[in-house]
């Protein structure tokens, strides 16, 4: 009998295979094919996976050349994620493969690790968790690897990764710190060399330690074997040094990333080209070279995707030189192309609005910082320049249109009838024009938009689509409908409506006709009749229909707006409105000349509009201050004019504030800032020292000239006056400070003051009806303090002895050296007089000083205008 010899291979093989796949035996067997499964297998699947994911990450992270770059080219813009949940499917795929090796292949016998690939599925594990932002879970991927392998081959490679993920949760000094230990302890492969200084190199970054980062990532460059790392970091050098003022090693970098050329991606090459750009010399530089080179940029094919960067820094090339033109010319061809990068797109608003805002063009170069302003992230400090830059321009804009608009209307009414005829033809014949033109490009867009309908509808009638999804084709012919017909023909008898419409309009110009020749006659009889005859009639009836159209035309509406006599009609002929319109076109003129002054530095354009103002006869109250501002504006333009105006004012105006400030009286020095001098002051006015602060103000405007103090100090002189010397003064103070200092807080407090209060105030007028608030005013100098002492004293002694009601006692300025003890708190007028008369009468007390009794409401007139004499006469 023949025995088989492989009987028993078959259960053999099977129980070599089982032993393999036990993770419990330490076996050569069991070690190699656990190894190979998880590399080849498992491992391989779970990298790929991460590799996508990586690419995703690459294709959707935009860098932003205008700061300095990461050094990693991985941002985070949002909260960092620290549950288990992924957000990427790709990297949730290598977590998961990671994870299954470990589970299925990890062969810890005796607390020591036989699968050599397990490092490797951790180190897969913590990338995954890495690159999806879950920092914390990835953090102790890593650390498990340093625990559990420290002789693992890919150790350094971990402990790298280990303190990327301890930078990205802002412990740059540990990383420092763990770094540097690594580097001390033992020799690395190059590339991770290049990977540790480069990390030490971003943490440097992240400290502010610029010149520690510098010296990193050069090492990170020799040591880096991979093309795309070198460019990256070659450029951030580039950027570091120029930032800090190194402009020729800054040169150096950015023309070695141009050198790799094709060795890296094509944006660093190309943002190398337009920092290049940025340093070039204006003044000493080439400008030939420099505009060929860069229109060969412009011309590359391959530079498609850069036109945007590359237009925006040849505008910026010709801006430079003062070639408007050109330059607006690139940066729109820049806009066109820009889609993603707003700040490129905010830099082309910004540099045409600044042309615009150079050229004195104010209104145009608003739209553009208002497009700029929707672009800027907020938070910079260029944001908030541009948009206080914007503000200003809003009185800028409105007084414009307000000037031009004032100017045309008075240049209009100063002509004769006509003129005023012929300067209105000559503006409806342009208005004729640019209608004509809009009904025709309205006709256009309109028959447009026809074709684009009997397109769309040709379309879907061509691709009828049957109940099984397929197409079914129109017949090649058919017969047209009678409906079809009708809505579509274009000869007369094929419509019905038009035929219905004509036999209408037959019987209403001939009446009832029949059949036949000369069917133009009106009788049948005539049509035997002569036949010069009938065709008399017919001209006779051509001649009426003639006439009927030409009337019919003669009694066509003209639109009003083509009428010369429809704008004559709305000027102004009143002299008050004519008087108005000039006023609001000087009080517009005075606030640019201040505008461009102060706002803008603008001194030849504000010197225009003043010397305009002067030249327009403006209100004697904007005269002197418009010469006040002329002289502060030639003092820094033409000295001579400066001088000329500076003796006109104090000649002229020997009296006025501003003659005054040209003289230099009253100066004075106090010690501290103005704002520090400013609040000293204040609380002497708080504290109703009001002589006191009359007395410095002056002296502390001449001393702060230029400051912007100075109108903080008008308007609290102004307030001051107005305690001191009434409603008048008060009024004639604020508008000074209204007119001379008008774009400040001060000035447009003041103006509000004038318009809204002022005028409640001039119509207070004393009240003597009942009232349950009384005083009794002794008026009393205020250099005689004894006066003052032995009133306050008597009347003290009086409320400690007779006190019936609760009164009290009190002081208050009125004018220059005078003021008013006060007895208040009284009920009525009756027992005012009483205590006036006990006070009067009284041997205890005998003050002989005449009292006033008067009501709260009439005391608060009294203070406002300063009219105690007028009260005293009304109550007579």
């Amino acid at each position: 009998m023949k025995t088989n010899k492989f009987k028993y291979s078959i259960p053999l093989g099977c129980l070599c295979v089982l032993v393999a796949c036990s993770t419990r035996n330490d076996t050569f067997l069991a070690r190699n094919s656990h190894a190979l499964s998880t590399k080849y297998n498992i491992l391989y699947n779970g990298q790929k996976g991460l590799d996508k994911g990586i690419k995703t990450i690459e294709a959707g992270n935009q860098d932003d050349f205008w700061e300095i770059l990461p050094v990693e080219a991985m941002k985070i813009d949002e909260d960092l994620v620290v549950a288990d949940t992924t957000k990427n499917a790709d990297f949730r795929l290598a977590e998961t493969k990671a994870t299954k090796a470990i589970q299925k292949h990890s062969m810890n016998i005796g607390g020591r690790e036989r699968n050599y690939q397990i490092d490797e599925a951790y180190l897969l594990l913590g990338k995954s968790r890495y690159y999806d932002k879950r920092f914390i879970p990835a953090l102790d991927a890593f650390n498990y690897i340093l625990y559990k392998y420290p002789n693992s081959s890919r150790i350094d490679e971990a402990k790298i990764w280990r303190e990327k993920t301890n930078m990205r949760l802002g412990n740059d000094a540990l990383v420092i710190k763990n770094i540097t230990k690594m580097l001390k302890e033992h020799k690395s492969k190059k590339q991770v060399l290049a990977d540790a200084n480069a990390l030490l190199a971003s943490a440097f970054l992240n400290l502010e330690e610029k010149d520690s980062a510098i010296v990193k990532l050069k090492k990170a460059v020799n040591f880096s074997r991979r093309n795309n790392e070198k460019a990256r970091y070659r450029f951030i050098l580039g950027q570091l040094y120029q930032e800090m003022g190194k402009n020729d090693k800054a040169r150096a970098y950015y023309e070695a990333v141009i050198k790799m050329n094709r060795k890296s991606d094509r944006k660093y090459m190309i943002q190398s080209q337009v920092r290049l750009a940025q340093l070039f010399d204006y003044q000493n530089g080439d400008k030939f070279a420099f505009d060929e080179k860069y229109h060969k940029l412009l011309e590359n094919r391959e530079n498609r995707p850069f036109l945007d960067v590359l237009n925006y820094q040849m505008g910026v090339f010709y801006d430079k030189q003062g070639k408007d033109e050109k330059a607006l010319q690139y940066y729109n061809a820049s806009l066109k192309k820009a889609k993603t990068d707003n700040y490129l797109i905010a830099s082309n608003y910004r540099n045409i609005g600044d042309m615009y805002f150079k050229n004195a063009r104010y209104p145009m170069a608003a739209k553009y910082y208002d497009s700029t302003l929707v672009k800027l992230n907020p938070k910079t400090r260029e944001f908030i320049h541009i948009e206080k830059v914007r503000k200003n321009l809003d009185d800028v804009i409105l007084y414009e249109e307000i000037a031009v608009r004032n100017d045309s209307i008075l240049k209009v009414v100063s002509m004769t009838e006509t003129e005023k005829v012929a300067y209105f033809d000559t503006y409806i014949e342009k208005l004729k024009k640019a209608d004509e033109a809009k009904r025709i490009q309205e006709e256009k867009e309109a028959e447009k938009q026809k074709n684009i309908e009997r397109n769309s509808k040709s379309a879907t009638a061509d691709a009828v689509v049957s109940a099984n999804g397929k197409s079914v084709p129109k017949p090649a012919f058919t017969p047209p409908s009678m409906t079809s017909l009708q809505a579509e023909a274009t000869f007369y008898f094929y419509n019905p409506s038009t035929v219905s419409f004509g036999k209408v309009a037959f019987k209403k110009n001939w009446g009832k006709r029949v059949a036949g020749g000369f069917w133009r006659v009106s009788s049948s009889a005539n049509m035997n009749s002569n036949v010069a005859a009938a065709k008399d009639s017919v001209a006779v009836q051509e001649q009426e229909v003639v006439a009927e159209k030409i009337s019919k035309e003669k009694e066509k509406v003209i639109e009003p707006k083509y009428t010369s006599d429809f704008y004559v009609g709305q000027l102004p002929t009143s002299t008050t409105v004519i008087d108005s319109i000039a006023k609001e076109r000087n009080d517009a003129y005075y606030q640019l000349g201040v505008v461009y002054k102060e706002k803008f530095k603008e001194y030849d354009l504000a010197a225009q509009k003043l010397e305009q103002l002067l030249v327009n006869k403006p209100e004697e109250k904007l005269v002197l201050p418009t010469w006040y501002n002329l002289y502060k504006i030639y003092q820094i333009i033409n000295s001579d004019k400066a001088e000329a105006i500076r003796n006109k004012i104090i000649t002229q105006y020997p009296n006025s504030r501003y003659a005054q400030i040209l003289n230099n009286s009253n100066v004075i020095v106090e010690e501290g800032s103005p704002d520090v001098v400013y609040k000293k002051l204040y609380q002497q006015f708080t504290n109703e020292e009001f002589d006191a602060v009359l007395g410095k103000i002056d002296g502390l405007i001449n001393q702060f000239s230029g400051e912007e103090v100075v109108p903080k100090l008008e308007l609290l002189k102004a307030n001051t006056i107005g305690k001191l010397k009434g409603l008048v003064a008060y009024k004639a103070a604020l508008e000074f400070v209204a007119a001379t200092y008008p774009n400040t807080e001060e000035g447009k407090k003041a103006h509000s003051i004038l318009a809204d209060q002022i005028p409640q105030l001039e119509k207070m007028d004393f009240d003597f009806k009942a009232s349950n608030h009384w005083k009794i005013l002794y008026p009393v100098a205020l250099n005689a303090a004894n006066d003052k002492k032995a009133i306050e004293e008597k009347i003290s002694k009086f409320m400690n002895a007779e006190n019936g009601q609760k009164l009290n006692l009190a002081f208050n300025s009125y004018v220059d050296n005078e003021g008013f003890v006060i007895l208040q708190g009284i009920a009525s007028e009756e027992y005012a007089a009483s205590v006036a008369n006990v006070l009067k009468e009284d041997p205890n007390y005998k003050i002989a000083v005449p009292a006033v009794i008067i009501s709260n409401e009439n005391y608060k007139i009294v203070q406002i205008k300063k009219n105690l004499k007028s009260y005293l006469e009304a109550k007579k």
